[in-house]
C-alpha cells in the first residue's frame, strides 16, 4: 500500500512541474518509479497516459482523488500514480474502495485494475457494488488473460483463443464485461481499446464527473501473454488489429457487444443514466425513519 504524506498532492505536483522542468504529465507520476516494468508493446502505458490526461481534462481535485488497484499487471498503475493510491490484495480493490468512499464521501474513488483481478476472484464484489450503485469509477484493462502469472485463461478469454492453460483453444464462455456491468445496474458503461486514446481519455473524464457506479473497459494489447500464442503479433500489429476490427456503436444494448476471436470489437458508450446512489438511498431511509419517530434518531 502506498500513500503520499506531507504537503497536499496538488501543491507537490505544482512544485515538481514548475521547479524541475518536467513534462506536464510526468508530474503525475511518482519520482523514481519510471521506467516501468511492463512488457514492450503492452497497452498499460497508453491506459495510464489517458488517465493522466483525463484527470487534467476533468480538472479533478487531486487532494480528493484516490486510486485503488488489486493484483496483476494493471494493478501496478496505482503505484506509478503520484496520488493517494492503494495497492490491495487480489480481487479486493472494490471493497477497499467502497470503504474509502463510505468513510469519506467527498473523495473521488477510482478502481483501476485488470480483468482477472476484478472479474475472477473479485467478481462477487463487482456485481454487488454495481447493484448498490456505489459512487465509484471502475476502470478495467482487459487483456484477455492472466498476463503477470504466465498467460493463463481468464474470465474474458474468448472461445478458441490459445493460452498456456488452453493449448487446444479456450472452450469456456467468457464474460461480456460491458453487459455484466449494465445488467448489474451501472449508471455509466463504456468500452474502448488502447487504439482509441482520445476517446478513452474523454470517456474517463466524463465518468469522473458523474455519480454512481461507473464502468469503463479498455481492451488492451498484450503481445506476450495473448498476442504471441494467438499469432496476432507485436504491440504495433495488435494496434492495427484494433483499428481494423473496432466498430463504434453508441447506445446499443451491451448484450450485443459480445467479443469473439477475429470478430468485430464493438466499442462506444453503452449506458449513461442517473439513479440514486447507495448513500442517497441510505440517507433517504434514515430521514424517513427519523420523521416517523418524531425527530428522534434510532
Amino acid at each position: 500500500m502506498t500513500k503520499s504524506t506531507g504537503p497536499s498532492v496538488s501543491s507537490e505536483l505544482r512544485a515538481r512541474r514548475e521547479g524541475q522542468g518536467l513534462h506536464p504529465d510526468d508530474a503525475f507520476l511518482r519520482p523514481g518509479r519510471i521506467p516501468h516494468i511492463w512488457c514492450p508493446g503492452c497497452g498499460l502505458g497508453i491506459a495510464l497516459t489517458a488517465f493522466v490526461k483525463a484527470l487534467q481534462k476533468a480538472k479533478m481535485d487531486l487532494d480528493k482523488t484516490c486510486v485503488v488497484s488489486g493484483i496483476g499487471c494493471t494493478g501496478r498503475i496505482a503505484g506509478y500514480l503520484y496520488l493517494d493510491s492503494y495497492h490491495t490484495t487480489h480481487g479486493r480493490a472494490i471493497p477497499f474502495a467502497t470503504g474509502l468512499h463510505l468513510v469519506n464521501p467527498e473523495l473521488k474513488v477510482i478502481v483501476f485494475s485488470g480483468d482477472g483481478d476484478i472479474f475472477a476472484i473479485g467478481g462477487n464484489h463487482f456485481i454487488h457494488a454495481a447493484r448498490r450503485n456505489m459512487d465509484l469509477l471502475v476502470i478495467c484493462v482487459n487483456n484477455f488473460n492472466y498476463g503477470m502469472t504466465g498467460g493463463q485463461s481468464g474470465p474474458t478469454t474468448p472461445v478458441g483463443a490459445f493460452t498456456t492453460t488452453a493449448p487446444y483453444g479456450n472452450y469456456e464462455q467468457p464474460f461480456n464485461l460491458a453487459y455484466l456491468a449494465q445488467a448489474c445496474g451501472a449508471t455509466y458503461v463504456a468500452r474502448w481499446t488502447t487504439f482509441h486514446v482520445y476517446r478513452t481519455r474523454d470517456s474517463m473524464a466524463e465518468a469522473m464527473l458523474k455519480r454512481g457506479f461507473r464502468f469503463i473497459e479498455i481492451i488492451s494489447t498484450c503481445p506476450v501473454g495473448f498476442g504471441r500464442p494467438n499469432k496476432i503479433g507485436s504491440g504495433l500489429e495488435q494496434m492495427r488489429y484494433f483499428k481494423e476490427r473496432s466498430v463504434v456503436k453508441h447506445g446499443i444494448d451491451a448484450r450485443e457487444a459480445h467479443l469473439t476471436m477475429g470478430g468485430e470489437i464493438i466499442v462506444g458508450k453503452f449506458v449513461d443514466d442517473e439513479r440514486p446512489t447507495f448513500l442517497d438511498m441510505y440517507r433517504e431511509q434514515v430521514e424517513q425513519k427519523v420523521a416517523q419517530s418524531g425527530g428522534e434518531e434510532a
